[in-house]
Order: structure tokens, then C-alpha cells, then sequence
């Protein structure tokens, strides 16, 4: 099977790495790829956002499955048009992808499907927002309405820092999604799913804020665990249940049928798990711990849901234990990074690359925010996280920056539940 996949990140990384373990694999590729997967797959130049230039290459190369990474291809249509070309896609239509690149849409989609989420009020009007404001609090959550790389949300106790919030999206054209807080932890879970048919994967924990403790602003992600071990017994099962099916049927009866990747950011609340988010692909750095402990072959899995055959799949197998990922960040991310330092130890185990660039003598240079995602397995929490800081500790990159925080209250058995109402 020659197998293509689109986008240049971590996520990328480790979802070429598993198919590259793959067998059935006989040719892979990725565009446009970076440092980490040009050692385990060709590299080819794409603008993402393009869609006629993904079918181009994804032609060209005689590509047997198209594998999409990010979002933004998808809400662009991306898979339409690929799918158009008779080649198959792993990755929802742009009708689908809606789910992602509009909240307006998900909170729709959910109020039709009775799916549990915040309370939410879209303000496309500065005039309109201190009377929508005033509804909600004393936590506010301002969220972009469309795509913000996971940096357009703001949870805060700060009425200013609120409405200053909201202001700078209503002035750059941005319509604002208030939302009621939601109590209790935060967790995410993926699922295949191939129209109708939803397979679930074990639930992981990310973590957005940039520095310990969760301090600092919202960032694309700065580490990531899985599975949970304080997740009660049928949470996964609840989701599904609760919040995945209904959303993948309420998607087929409006004729924007899902194919791809479905993931729900949740958090679990006194009412039960409830919806923050969906996204419409693989979660980034989720997907770096979670297939690390997949043993079901990638390949099989990802082709079963572009050709619509996931209910004939046995069950998946997964790696016993636990897996922890911890983002490498430059200087100045999230807000502009400094690029192009040398990086060392960036091919040692378990490191995947995100934002980095191979120049041509051979060294590898930073060319992002996030540059590298550092993940390591264990048969406990504790002995994951000790090795993966022991790995993150042997790769140097100046002016990088860290959390030492990934997976430690879980580890020390400190994250509850708050009591079912």
C-alpha cells in the first residue's frame, strides 16, 4: 500500500512512524514533511491549503491512501477533492469538517443531537458583547469561532481581560463564542470513525497552558498522556454513547457524513462529560502518546475507515501501560519563536519533530513554535515520566522551553472527579 500523508508537524511524525512499522506498507510519503519524517519518508513541497495541490501529488505518486493531518486542508476541502480523483481519503469533507472550523456549527449540531456542552452565545458585534458578557462569568470563556491552532480560547476570572479578549477577535473580523465555564478535568478522546460506525481510542489528557501548573496563555499543546488512570470505569463507553454517536448521526442526516477522525475534548463535569471542543483529525500532541501504544496495525485501521469498512475490524490492540509526551518549544513561542538554532540529540529515541527543517549539510534547525514532541512509554505513569524527561534532558536547543509538569498529579494519583449531581 503507498500511503500519503499531508502535514509537517508532530502529529505527522508519529503517524508516519507507525506506518512505517507497517508491512502492508510499501511506499510512504509525506508533504511537506519535516526533518524527523524525511528519515522515514519522502518528502514532497505542498501548500496544505491548497486542495488541487494535494490530488496533484497524491496522483502523481500513485498513492493508494491519502492521510490527512491538519485541519486546515480538511475545512478547505481537501478531501473532497481527493476523494473526487478516485483516490482513497482518510480525512472528513469539508461539510463535515465544519464540526472544527465552526464552533457556530458544532453547537448546533449538538443542540440538534442532544449532546452535553457549555451553554454558548456566538457575538458577531462589538456592540452586542457587554450585554453577552454580563450573562456569563465570574469564569468567562472567549473562544475564536474558527480555526485558531488551539490559541484563539481564553478562560479567565477578569471581566477586562474578557471583553479585551473578545474585542481584539470582533476587530479582526473574528465572530466570538462565549460559553459557560465547565468544572472537573479535561480529557480527550479520538475515534475512528467511517460514516457510521464509531471505534474509540483510549482516552488521553493534554495540556494547553504554556508553563507548570498551567500558568501563561493557551498554546497548541505542551504535552500530552495516555491513558487516564483516574477515569472511571465506562467513561469511554459514556462518550461514545453520549456524545460521539449522536454527533456522527446528526452529521450523516444533514448529508455531511464523517469519515476520518473525530475528536472530542471534553471535560468531566458533575453533570457527566460534556463537549468543549470537536475536532475534526488527530489531535496534536495526543497523537503522539497514543500511538505510541497502539499495536494494531495503522495501516489496516486507517484504509477500513476511507473505504467504509471499520465494523469488519477486530477489536484494537493496545501496548499495556502508559505513554507521556512533552512539546520542546522555541524561545518566544506562543507568540513569534525564534527559528533556526541547531538542534542536538534531535534523532535519538522517542523523539518526534514538529517545527524543524533539515538545512543542506545535514543539520537539523528549528522552524517553529513547537519543535520537537519527546515520548516515552512505561508500565506506570511515574516510570513513563522519568524516562521521557531523561530523554527530553539528552536534546539541546537554545532557548527552548519546557513543562516539568506533564502527567505529575496524575502520577501521584492527585486528579478527582467531582461528585455526579
Amino acid at each position: 500500500m503507498r500511503i500519503l500523508v499531508i502535514g509537517a508537524g508532530g502529529r505527522e511524525h508519529a503517524i508516519v512512524l507507525a506506518l512505517s512499522r507497517d508491512p502492508q506498507v510499501t511506499a510512504l510519503a509525506c508533504a511537506p514533511g519535516n526533518a524527523g519524517t524525511a528519515a522515514l519518508a519522502e518528502s514532497y513541497a505542498v501548500d496544505v491549503a491548497k486542495p488541487r495541490q494535494v490530488v496533484d501529488l497524491a496522483t502523481r505518486w500513485h498513492a493508494d491512501l491519502v492521510v490527512f493531518g491538519p485541519e486546515v486542508p480538511l475545512v478547505a476541502g481537501a478531501a473532497d477533492a481527493v476523494r473526487e480523483a478516485g483516490v482513497p481519503c482518510f480525512g472528513p469533507s469539508g461539510a463535515a469538517a465544519r464540526i472544527e472550523g465552526s464552533k457556530a456549527f458544532a453547537k448546533d449540531v449538538m443542540e440538534a443531537a442532544g449532546v452535553p456542552t457549555a451553554q454558548g452565545e456566538i457575538v458577531d458585534n462589538p456592540a452586542k458583547l457587554d450585554a453577552a458578557l454580563a450573562r456569563f462569568g465570574p469564569t468567562w470563556v472567549v473562544k475564536d469561532d474558527g480555526l485558531a491552532a488551539g490559541k484563539g480560547v481564553l478562560v479567565t476570572r477578569d471581566f477586562d481581560d474578557a471583553r479585551a479578549h473578545a474585542l481584539t477577535l470582533l476587530d479582526g473580523g473574528h465572530p466570538v463564542l462565549l460559553e459557560s465555564f465547565l468544572d472537573g478535568p479535561e480529557a480527550s478522546l479520538f475515534c475512528f470513525v467511517d460514516g457510521t460506525t464509531v471505534v474509540p481510542l483510549v482516552p488521553a489528557q493534554d495540556f494547553k497552558r504554556v508553563g507548570d501548573d498551567d500558568a501563561g496563555p493557551n498554546t497548541g499543546g505542551m504535552g500530552a498522556y495516555a491513558p487516564l488512570p483516574w477515569a472511571p470505569e465506562g467513561l469511554v463507553d459514556e462518550v461514545v454513547r453520549t456524545v460521539v454517536q449522536p454527533t456522527v448521526d446528526e452529521l450523516d442526516r444533514r448529508g455531511a457524513t464523517f469519515s476520518g477522525l473525530l475528536y472530542a475534548g471534553l471535560a468531566l463535569t458533575s453533570d457527566g462529560p460534556q463537549v468543549i471542543e470537536f475536532n475534526c483529525r488527530f489531535g496534536d500532541p495526543e497523537t503522539q502518546a497514543v500511538l505510541a501504544l497502539l499495536q494494531t496495525p495503522l495501516a489496516t485501521v486507517l484504509h477500513a475507515v476511507a473505504t467504509g469498512e471499520l465494523a469488519a475490524q477486530p477489536p484494537l490492540v493496545w501496548e499495556p501501560g502508559y505513554a507521556v509526551a512533552v512539546v520542546l518549544a522555541a524561545e518566544g513561542y506562543p507568540g513569534r519563536p525564534r527559528v533556526d538554532d541547531t538542534i542536538q540529540g534531535g534523532d535519538a529515541p522517542g523523539v518526534l519533530h514538529s517545527g524543524t527543517r533539515r538545512r543542506e549539510d545535514g543539520a537539523v534547525l528549528s522552524a517553529g513554535g513547537r519543535v520537537l514532541s519527546v515520548v516515552a512509554t512505561g508500565p506506570d505513569l511515574e516510570a513513563a515520566r522519568t524516562e521521557v524527561y531523561h530523554r527530553v534532558s539528552r536534546v539541546h536547543l537554545p532557548g527552548a522551553h519546557y513543562r516539568t509538569d506533564i502527567a505529575q498529579r496524575a502520577a501521584h494519583g492527585e486528579i478527582a472527579l467531582p461528585a455526579r449531581a
